[in-house]
């Protein structure tokens, strides 16, 4: 059977997917086993989860119609005729998933498993407006799509990272900053105008915080991804789970005031908020004041890699004032890994050795006694890994699979 198309879910609280009761004798919780791709007999299956042999051959047979489950071949035989293996098909479906910045966006095709099957990366200033900065988006991935050679009836979801708060319930903005026209603009349904899945929409520090979190540090519970570019941010991962806080905006470390730092007049109305004093325009306005050409975040990293002294010490410096915050982030959440990424974070070594200097300093040494501070590894693609991971949480949750098998019917 064609895997059959999946309903669109509900998307005023995706994060409740896996939350409902489900029936542990049910397709979709038994597909929650086969998720990490090894293959297993039914008896195997029977065993793990003292299920009738009959019932886990009726759930295999369901799983089988939708196309997320294939045989992989057959186990060594005990005697008689060797038992067949399954395994979860991540190829079955596609996700289309955007990281889009405050002057560009990146946008890929993934399998379910993660596995980024094409990209694109372009110049697309979200000041345009949410209308032509998504318009462009949906151009970029129908013609990803046409390169893989997958139709788009084979999207499972499409996942989005915006520069700004969203309500991730909703997917709409809320209150950003940088983002004049989309307050409260309905993303999801602009884009699902031309994509009739599920769209589940958040910051982009949080999808970075996921994508590093399931590409590189799958097996850490508690991680702190920090992203440095035009903002500062932070995606908190605790306990294995994304934490959003109430409102979303859990992790706005751009807006803390420094300790000791210079009263630099911020966007957000404060004085000596991080961001104004440590990002990548407040270092770059410094460095101007030098006599320094610093056009971009980009031309910042450029004069730091040619070996400029002003701009090393500049980072430095800067790292330094990110190390004072961090270093309160650590007392308080006990991170294990605290991963920085962004645009500025390019410089390298320069920013993380003054990051380190500060936090190592000012932290408890309980919480820094096996503490890493690293820089991201997931070259640039750390967004776009994390909308894949936060669709596939959603579309493979056991609610959903068991709504895929229903239709399936």
């Amino acid at each position: 059977m064609a895997l059959a198309a999946p309903r669109t879910a509900p998307l005023s609280s995706p994060d409740q997917a896996g939350r409902a009761a489900v029936r542990p004798n049910s397709a979709g919780s038994l597909f929650q086993l086969l998720r990490d791709g090894q293959p297993r007999t039914r008896a195997d299956l029977a065993a793990t989860t003292g299920l009738a042999r009959s019932t886990v051959a009726a759930r295999i047979e369901d799983l089988l119609a939708t196309g997320l489950l294939a045989p992989t071949g057959e186990a060594a035989s005990t005697g008689g005729r060797p038992p067949a293996t399954f395994a979860f098909n991540p190829r079955a479906r596609v996700v289309v998933a955007v990281d889009l910045g405050v002057s560009h966006a990146r946008v890929a095709v993934t399998d379910l498993g993660g596995h980024v099957l094409a990209e694109d990366t372009l110049d697309l200033a979200i000041a345009d407006g949410p209308e032509p900065v998504l318009d462009r988006v949906v151009e970029v991935a129908r013609a990803l799509l046409r390169e893989v050679g997958r139709p788009e009836s084979d999207v499972a979801g499409m996942g989005v990272g915006l520069p700004g708060p969203v309500e991730h319930a909703s997917g709409r903005p809320t209150s950003p900053p940088i983002m004049p026209g989309w307050d409260g603009f309905d993303v999801p349904a602009r884009l699902g105008e031309a994509f009739p899945v599920p769209i589940l929409v958040d910051n982009d520090v949080n999808i970075m915080a996921l994508g590093e979190h399931e590409a590189v540090w799958p097996d850490v519970d508690d991680l702190l991804f920090v992203k440095i570019a035009t903002g500062i941010g932070a995606g908190i991962i605790s306990d294995g789970t994304l934490q959003r806080g109430a409102q979303g905006a859990a992790g706005d470390l751009g807006h803390i005031a420094v300790p000791g730092g210079a009263q630099a007049p911020c966007r957000c109305g404060n004085l000596g908020c991080l961001e104004a004093v440590a990002g990548g325009p407040a270092v770059a306005a410094a460095l101007r004041e030098q006599g320094l050409e610093v056009p971009s975040n980009a031309a910042l990293v450029d004069l730091i890699r040619s070996g400029n002294l002003e701009a090393t010490l500049a980072v430095r410096q800067a790292g330094r004032e990110i190390g004072a915050v961090l270093a309160t982030c650590v007392n308080l959440l006990n991170p294990s890994v605290i991963v920085i990424g962004g645009a500025v974070a390019a410089a390298g070594e320069h920013l993380l050795a003054g990051i380190r200097e500060v936090v190592y300093t000012r932290s408890l040494p309980l919480a820094t006694q096996h503490l890493r501070i690293v820089a991201s590894r997931t070259a640039g693609r750390a967004g776009v890994l994390g909308a894949a991971a936060m669709v596939a949480q959603h579309v493979l949750s056991p609610e959903q699979i068991n709504a895929l098998v229903g239709s399936a019917d």
